[in-house]
């Protein structure tokens, strides 16, 4: 079986980055929910892929159930595997896919966290202010405050009077939020911006999304100030003379070591000014996203426009936060309203 398998999961694999062309994330989470079944039948004895029934896969989700894996990683890998049989079928590996009748756990629907419009616009005038105020110790000639050297520095050990680099940094961190929240784009699309993606003049950006799927998305003018301000006085500070012959060369966003900025750093900018908000609990990049849609829908934005800016394959996703408008709604009556 084991030749056997591996020469299915290799197929698999390339059936899902060439023909499929789902992100290296996606195919990995897809390979490992296959391999995770594969070793069910290894263990109890089960037999081959080609001998797979619906009662194996039906214990396969009922032993994780029982482990205590939530419903989000049931669905998922039921996703994967009905996927790889239906593969396996078109290959010719199988005459019948043992997954067709196999149902889907019922999901809960958590409405994603959302800011207020308050508590956004703090989140974009702190970072405002705290470069303002790093910038005026420095003139001064003194340290900045631990609060203010966070705000602006990725090392608040480091109590010292901001260098060049830690001001791009601060400018860099202002568009980044800014571009996130105007747009309601992925972390991981906005990392993979490049220079020549972006018109201030027409205050547009390309950016690729699921499934190498390219969109334009508009953004307004706080957003264009923003990296209008940190190519003009920022950008310059972080190029990295060894990435000249590297596509980082033609980024967007750079870290400090001058190189194409990850998600993992995008995302530790993001969670910090939230926590610095000190009023949720909301962390990470994806809250901008989440705040954008539903803000935009409570202004009024018609739920097509918000799933062509989102960047939706269907719009029953784009609908999720028409549930969160409606709660919000929903307060505001029982607030307000006499005979609520």
């Amino acid at each position: 079986m084991r030749e056997n398998a591996e020469s299915w999961l290799v197929g698999f694999e390339r059936f899902l980055s060439l023909e499929r062309n789902v992100s290296a994330n996606t195919a990995r989470a897809y390979l490992g929910d296959v391999k995770h079944f594969q070793s069910f039948l290894q263990t109890h004895d089960r037999g081959a892929f080609t001998t797979v029934s619906l009662t194996d896969l039906r214990g396969w989700l009922a032993e994780q159930q029982t482990s205590g894996v939530s419903r989000t990683t049931l669905a998922r890998r039921q996703s994967s595997i009905r996927r790889f049989f239906g593969w396996a079928k078109r290959e010719g590996f199988i005459e019948l896919d043992p997954s067709l009748r196999l149902q889907s756990p019922k999901l809960d629907k958590k409405l994603p966290p959302v800011l207020r419009a308050d508590q956004m616009t703090r989140l974009i005038n702190d970072q405002e202010q705290a470069q303002a105020r790093t910038q005026k110790l420095a003139k001064q000639g003194q340290k900045p405050t631990p609060r203010a050297q966070n705000a602006v520095d990725h090392s608040p050990a480091e109590q010292q009077a901001p260098s060049e680099t830690d001001r791009a940094v601060a400018l860099r961190d202002q568009a980044m939020i800014e571009l996130l929240y105007a747009t309601g784009i992925r972390v991981g699309e906005l990392v993979g911006i490049d220079i020549d993606d972006v018109d201030l003049e027409r205050c547009v950006v390309k950016v690729t999304g699921k499934g190498n799927k390219q969109r334009t998305v508009p953004f307004g003018l706080p957003a264009r100030d923003a990296i209008g301000d940190w190519l003009a006085r920022g950008r310059q500070f972080l190029i990295s003379e060894r990435n000249s012959e590297s596509s980082d060369r033609f980024a967007l966003f750079l870290g400090k070591r001058g190189k194409r900025v990850n998600q993992r750093q995008v995302r530790e900018v993001v969670s910090r000014r939230l926590e610095h908000l000190g009023d949720t609990s909301a962390r990470g990049p994806h809250v901008l996203r989440h705040t954008a849609a539903t803000h935009l829908l409570d202004g009024g934005a018609d739920l097509r426009a918000v799933q062509e800016l989102l960047g939706h394959s269907s719009l029953a996703t784009t609908q999720l936060y028409t549930h969160v408008s409606i709660d919000r709604l929903r307060q505001s009556f029982s607030q307000a309203h006499p005979r609520a």
